[in-house]
């Protein structure tokens, strides 16, 4: 857990900054494993199945978030080498791209933050009860330092993913529109007609595949929704 939050600090590259998250939720399966009473184990198999929900959601919007640049390029004036895209790799590598993306698409950018929040803990998303579970095992049977260390690196880590926020709400977006995209044509031969038809290219006709839509939606909503679900 102190390794994931101190190291998690540093990052600026997002995907690492995945991983050092994983290191530190790996400290909570960790603690909820040592611990090794019938709730625990409970806390255990849940803290697992939600966390893996948020990561595969953060993943899945990661991806589709670099497909929405695709018409992006970023501004002459910007002259910070960080802001390049790296060719070789997925369109989002740094915290630094996603600068202002809120101003892009709302919507997927707060899909993400519904995500993040749920990776820190903030009530009623289901992260907060997978470590509520967890901390209230540890208690139960003693493990009161445990859980101190626990709620601390909590709040250290959460500096790291309040950072993303921040780029996404709160900074200037550092990109335009592709200028080669306006008043872009091509030929499309119609096999019917036997003939070549002129079609207009217009980059706000670029939309999210239904795949990505559906499972970032239905991800999103059982880590937002789940204090919903009845007990019975």
């Amino acid at each position: 857990m102190i390794i994931g939050s101190i190291l998690g600090l540093t990052q600026f590259r997002i995907k690492r900054l995945y991983a050092y998250s994983t290191i530190s939720h790996l400290g909570f399966l960790l603690l909820a494993l040592s611990i090794n009473s019938a709730e625990s184990i409970q806390a255990f198999l849940f803290y697992l199945i939600q966390y893996s929900i948020s990561n595969l959601n953060a993943f899945v919007l990661l991806i589709t978030i670099g497909y929405s640049f695709f018409s992006y390029i970023y501004k002459e004036n910007s002259l910070d080498n960080s802001y390049l895209k790296d060719i070789n790799n997925s369109p989002i590598q740094l915290v630094s791209q996603l600068k202002g993306y809120f101003k892009i698409n709302p919507v997927l950018s707060a899909s993400l933050i519904i995500t993040l929040f749920s990776f820190i803990g903030v009530p009623p998303l289901i992260g907060f009860f997978g470590k509520q579970m967890i901390l209230s095992a540890a208690l139960d049977n003693g493990y009161i330092f445990m859980t101190l260390v626990a709620i601390i690196t909590s709040v250290i880590s959460a500096v790291y993913y309040l950072v993303v926020v921040k780029n996404i709400f709160f900074e200037e977006n550092d990109q335009k529109i592709n200028p080669n995209f306006n008043n872009l044509s091509t030929l499309i031969y119609v096999k019917d007609k036997n003939k070549k038809v002129m079609v207009n290219f217009d980059y706000k006709n670029i939309i999210i595949s239904s795949s990505l839509t559906n499972i970032i939606s239905i991800l999103t909503l059982i880590i937002l929704l789940f204090i919903l679900i009845p007990i019975e």
